[in-house]
């Protein structure tokens, strides 16, 4: 379905997306996407779900096998998927999620994982995921051996495989599980200069959660090539229907409600920005995650952070993996710039800008 006349319509593009509130009814024209059915309800859900006193959440969610429930926020590409679905653990869902009274809850019953460079070796239970009723979108396939290739990105990097929940060994009973332990809300540094893995505090977190600060990955946006900076509220702007600061209130009564330690974790570049630096593995990641679920982060020595002015661990200091440290000061100026002048942009009416950045 087209509309050729979207210009005339007000619209930004011949696509179009459109959902009747009290008729719930959805209407989804000219896309090559299959995303924009769970999206465009996930959006219905923030709208909703907040009336009620829940949490609707972009985030995946897991119960560790020390029996603790952990949520993972992050845009498209910092890897929710990825790190919530281990062997050791029981995955809840990856990537749309609910927080009520008794808990988290998922709300979709499968999965949507990239294909991009997916291999067996780096991200074993999704590559055996791709199975008889999983379904591939945007991958190349060989025609060949009639198998995909999903090292080929010629048509896109967008490439993306959904399947049941079903199809993975470890899954949570009912897509269900307790109130958080730990929170870990995950960004994409492009700029290098931020630590692997901080603590922050309950009010530091609302910050945080209020910027979403991340990177735009290739394939994650038309015309998105490189990364770029940026800020998505919540790490969800484009799902929400009420204004940021709603979520963020909900979630400052929730975390301080049930006593919950929020993390963030670099996903992004070390020693350089893009270009000049390199990212971080995904063993490395996970091996933070391990030792945040055990409590063993809990136990190192950390350090304040002067700009951020939250706490890392005193041997991950990020400038110290630089080769020109004048140039690593002169990106995180411009990092903590950045988060200032975002928030100062989003007219937040919030009293959690005093816990951010600072130059």
């Amino acid at each position: 379905m087209k509309n050729k006349n979207w210009k005339e319509d007000g619209l930004h593009s011949e696509n179009f997306i459109c959902f009747h509130l009290e008729k719930r009814m959805g209407l989804i024209g000219g896309t090559h996407y299959s995303g924009e059915m769970k999206k465009g309800i996930f959006s219905l859900m923030n709208y909703w779900l907040p009336q009620e006193g829940i949490l609707p959440m972009h985030c995946s969610a897991n119960i560790n096998k020390y029996g603790d429930t952990t949520l993972f926020f992050g845009l498209s590409g910092t890897g929710k998927t990825t790190l919530s679905t281990e062997k050791t653990t029981k995955l809840i869902g990856d990537d749309e999620h609910g927080w009520d009274k008794d808990g988290i809850f998922n709300l979709e019953g499968g999965c949507y994982a990239k294909t991009l460079n997916l291999n067996r070796e780096n991200e074993p239970l999704i590559y055996d995921a791709i199975k008889p009723n999983a379904v591939l979108e945007n991958t190349y396939l060989c025609r060949e051996t009639d198998t995909p290739d999903y090292t080929n990105s010629k048509r896109t990097e967008n490439g993306r495989v959904s399947y049941p929940l079903s199809h993975l060994p470890n899954v949570a009973e009912k897509s269900t599980g307790g109130h958080p332990k730990n929170i870990i809300f995950l960004c994409c540094d492009m700029y290098g200069v931020l630590p692997p893995v901080a603590k922050l505090s309950k009010e530091q977190a609302i910050y945080y959660f209020l910027s979403g600060y991340t990177s735009k990955l290739s394939g994650t946006e038309k015309e998105v090539t490189t990364p770029e900076a940026t800020f998505s509220p919540c790490f969800g702007g484009a799902f929400l229907t009420l204004p940021p600061e709603q979520y963020g209130d909900l979630l400052y009564k929730k975390i301080n409600q049930h006593d919950c330690n929020i993390y963030l974790v670099n996903t992004g570049w070390e020693g350089g920005q893009y270009g000049v630096g390199k990212r971080y593995s995904i063993q490395k990641t996970r091996a933070i995650i391990e030792q945040i679920m055990s409590g063993m982060f809990l136990t190192k020595k950390l350090t304040l952070d002067k700009d951020f002015h939250f706490l890392y661990p005193e041997d991950e200091n990020p400038k110290k993996k630089w080769k020109n440290e004048n140039e690593y000061e002169k990106f995180k100026s411009k990092l903590v710039f950045s988060f200032q002048n975002n928030f100062k942009d989003k007219k937040f009416p919030h009293e959690f800008h005093k816990y951010g950045p600072s130059s």
